[in-house]
């Protein structure tokens, strides 16, 4: 039975070095949020929102064009602590 991730982490390389890390609960919010917002305006320079669904209160914006790498890291919560023995 294959294992379900609790959320995403979604890292974003934007331009000048910074990084920003964002959490989505499912791997379609995330494709949704992509899909809808990022692509269309892949090469504009206005801003966009960046969902900032765990953290309430909290939001982000950010020029698609200045998005230079995305990475998705699904993120798995357990109560076995799975640490390689040294």
């Amino acid at each position: 039975m294959p294992r379900i991730p609790d959320e995403f982490v979604v890292h974003l390389l934007l331009e000048g070095g910074h990084r920003e890390t964002v959490r989505f609960l499912t791997i379609k919010e995330f494709q949704k949020w992509y899909a809808s917002d990022v692509v269309p305006k892949a090469d504009d320079g206005s801003f966009i929102n960046v969902p900032m669904k765990i953290s309430q209160g909290e939001y982000m914006v950010v020029r698609p064009r200045s998005i230079l790498a995305i990475r998705v890291e699904p993120v798995y919560t357990s109560s076995i602590d799975r640490m390689p023995m040294e």
